[in-house]
């Protein structure tokens, strides 16, 4: 007898959390999580949607001011001269731990 891949609650199809695959990394995403941390990093969302990020870097200070405003600023622009990261290589990040992301467009300097 063969194990189903799938079952049907109350019409909903459900798989089994093993059978579902890691998307591919997409491009990087600061993660804020709950504590104060803040991450930086390729992110792959998991099937418990959780998220890991490979090659990732804690951002220790932000590093922006009044004419460049925040974290938006730096997703959208990389890292100032006053931007501090920590290495921190692969992290993995609860669901419920998750603030907020910013997809990150300019991913230079950020190495």
């Amino acid at each position: 007898m063969s194990t189903p891949k799938t079952i049907v609650i109350d019409g909903t199809e459900y798989v089994r959390k093993t059978d579902i695959p890691a998307g591919p990394p997409t491009d990087k995403l600061i993660v804020v999580a709950d504590r104060g941390w803040v991450f930086i990093g390729d992110a792959v969302k998991e099937g418990d949607n959780s998220l890991t990020l490979t090659n990732a870097k804690v951002i220790r200070r932000w590093g922006t001011d009044a004419a460049r405003p925040g974290l938006g600023w730096l997703a959208a622009n990389g890292p100032t001269e006053n931007t501090k990261l920590e290495d921190s290589g692969t992290v993995r990040v609860p669901s419920r731990s998750v603030v907020s992301t910013f997809d990150v467009t300019y991913s230079g300097g950020w190495s």
